[in-house]
């Protein structure tokens, strides 16, 4: 049977070979390891997620021992020094010795045997040594970007978008472990009677006093395994995302479009809020994602919610028109980097085509919204080019729309911000940007 380092092994390297995404690797392996008891799954989970966050950080300690760049090791033996490194530098309570010899056990019997010497003497070093840090100035982005593993790019975008102290701030909250936030199903039970239930199988649910209808977890394990999750009274979502969804403002009898919906969180939430009336229509480009937003819908008991396969930047006159709009369109995901850490190593290539398409599925769906209607934009991302910009050319050539302020109460992170950014330091949430508009002078 293979033990949790083995698992992280292999999880670290399909992650990244193929791009895998870390939380649906880690999901399928802990399904194919059964044998784990919750010690194993817990120290599994933080040897692949771990790893990830500190990355750089822990290549660059590599490199210093190594006679050869880190990028040209082999990726197995690169993967095993990195899971050793890792355990040396940021697990106080494993042991030295056990980190380095099981990091050689891993080497024998994963195409690395020839290497085993050089795993031992490399981890030995950095043990002796401790975590190093590169000398230089402590605010240049270089600095910064190994400290917080975050590529320079990235902290340099941070700096220039939101200033010097909300990028550090942002690139520190990357690397704490996100909350496991739910929405409670309102239709099928109360926030205290969920405490209770969720009590019953050994999970702690915290009350959240900014956040009506939502509980903070501990001690979840598996939340799709829980009696509560399947019997339909709470589904998973971030703060954030609750935020977009009372932006949203949905009324009962209304009929709402969700363009890119999958998951169905929001379009869960607002299906809640509309209590089970109206129409919330919920749209993705493919069928497997469409499936899990019908399944999700069924297993909350929500009726009001219809699912279509769509491409959101195609407009197809057979799906009506809508008194509110919802475009959660897709993004680079800046802003959730501590739920998916290896969203942080994207290339700049990879996300400089994204406001484009972003745009023509904002310019589409005004074509669902009916005059007086509101219009939702948002994204998971901190990045000017994605958010603000797209939506202040969508102002400048859609002069039938207006901007609505969007959730006056909640706190702007400065007075340039005239839409909403949220960010985990000030609102303790995903990264996340909303921002609303009426058209024709409606739905202030």
């Amino acid at each position: 049977m293979k033990t949790a380092r083995q698992a992280a092994f292999e999880a670290l390297l399909k992650i990244q070979r193929e791009g895998a995404y870390s939380n649906l690797v880690v999901d399928a392996a802990l399904k194919d390891n059964e044998h784990f008891d919750e010690r194993d799954k817990a120290f599994f989970s933080n040897l692949v997620y771990g790893t990830l966050d500190r990355l750089i950080l822990i290549d660059y300690n590599l490199g210093l021992y190594l006679n050869q760049p880190v990028r040209k090791l082999k990726p197995e033996l690169h993967t095993i020094l990195r899971l050793g490194a890792y355990q040396l530098l940021f697990l106080d309570k494993v042991p030295s010795r056990a980190a380095v010899n099981e990091s050689v056990n891993l080497a024998k019997v994963n195409k690395s045997a020839f290497a085993a010497s050089l795993v031992n003497a490399v981890l030995r070093r950095v043990a002796d040594n401790g975590l190093q840090l590169p000398e230089g100035d402590e605010n240049g982005p270089g600095y910064l970007a190994i400290k917080y593993s975050c590529p320079e790019w990235l902290i340099s975008l941070w700096i220039d978008a939101y200033g010097f102290e909300n990028a550090v701030a942002i690139a520190e909250k990357a690397l704490e472990p996100a909350p496991v936030v739910v929405k409670v199903n309102t239709l099928k039970t109360t926030v205290d009677d969920l405490i209770w239930k969720l009590a019953e199988d050994g999970v702690i649910a915290v009350k959240s006093e900014k956040y009506p209808d939502s509980l903070v977890l501990e001690n979840t394990g598996a939340v799709e395994e829980l009696a509560a999750y399947k019997e339909g009274l709470f589904h998973a979502q971030d703060f954030a995302s609750q935020l977009c969804c009372r932006a949203v403002d949905a009324q009962i009898g209304e009929t709402v479009f969700d363009l890119c919906s999958a998951p169905g969180g929001k379009a869960f939430t607002i299906a809640e809020s509309m209590q089970n009336t109206g129409c919330v229509r919920a749209f993705d480009v493919y069928q497997s994602r469409v499936d899990l937003i019908r399944n999700g819908a069924k297993r909350l008991g929500l009726i009001n919610v219809y699912t279509y396969l769509s491409d959101a930047s195609i407009f197809n006159e057979n799906y009506g028109m809508a008194d509110r709009v919802l475009c959660d369109v897709p993004c680079s995901g800046l802003g959730i980097i501590r739920r998916k850490p290896e969203i942080r190593f994207k290339k700049t290539a990879d996300i400089d085509n994204l406001p484009e398409l972003q745009y023509r599925i904002l310019c589409n769906a005004t074509r669902y919204l009916k005059d007086g209607g509101r219009l939702v934009y948002s994204t998971c991302t901190l990045n000017p080019k994605e958010n603000e910009d797209v939506c202040d050319r969508f102002l400048a050539e859609h002069p039938e729309f207006e901007a609505v302020e969007v959730l006056p109460e909640i706190r702007r992170y400065n007075d340039k911000d005239k839409y909403l950014t949220l960010m985990p330091h000030i609102h303790s949430t995903d990264g996340f940007f909303v921002a609303a508009f009426c058209k024709n002078g409606g739905n202030k």
